[in-house]
């Protein structure tokens, strides 16, 4: 099992079940959309920001980013906040008679080992592994690249995070962000030139 500091926010209880099975450490689900009306439960994700750090741990949806982000700008500012990104799979869960909306698993759906690499990447992402002598992915890159502010640039995105299993919502500034920890200038020069854009 793994062992994890921070608290991991999750959707639903079968998203913490699911979690539960491979991590020692406290899950926290918080109900969907419920988040956004439930004033004591966000008051007890900051309080263990604050204490512990969180590690927010959503599906890859729109709706799994839209209650990322909130939970994300609720707490950023009150401590360690991690983010553990699951990629597009698509398929059904078990438990449920059809797929999804956008047609992928969620947490609960996802193998395990997918699970426990997301989860020990983002534990071991933080701002002091990372060395500020290194030559890192700019927003000049992406636009010279051809991944920003080009004609063709969301598809050279979207082929770009399906090559590192990433899901298809992330923005531009958290892509670079993840970038930046995950791999190095050099090996993301490779992989463009290996997608041939």
């Amino acid at each position: 099992m793994l062992n994890v500091n921070e608290v991991i926010i999750v959707e639903g209880k079968y998203d913490r079940i699911k979690v539960s099975q491979i991590v020692d450490g406290l899950i926290v689900d918080v109900g969907g959309f419920s988040i956004f009306t439930d004033e004591k439960k966000m008051n007890f994700i900051k309080d263990m920001t604050r204490k512990f750090g969180i590690l927010i741990l959503t599906d890859s949806d729109s709706a799994g980013f839209m209650i990322r982000n909130y939970i994300n700008g609720c707490c950023i500012s009150k401590g360690i906040v991690k983010h553990a990104y699951i990629p597009d799979i698509y398929g059904k869960e078990k438990r449920k008679v059809k797929a999804s909306k956008e047609g992928k698993l969620g947490v609960e759906g996802v193998p395990n080992n997918v699970l426990i690499d997301v989860i020990s990447n983002a534990v071991l992402a933080t701002e002091d592994n990372f060395n500020k002598n290194i030559r890192t992915i700019s927003k000049t890159d992406f636009y010279n690249d051809g991944l920003s502010g080009q004609e063709n640039s969301e598809s050279k995105r979207k082929m770009l995070l399906k090559y590192l299993n990433l899901p298809e919502h992330l923005s531009q500034n958290v892509l670079l962000r993840i970038l930046n920890k995950i791999i190095s200038y050099d090996d993301y020069c490779d992989i463009i030139n290996k997608l041939e854009f």
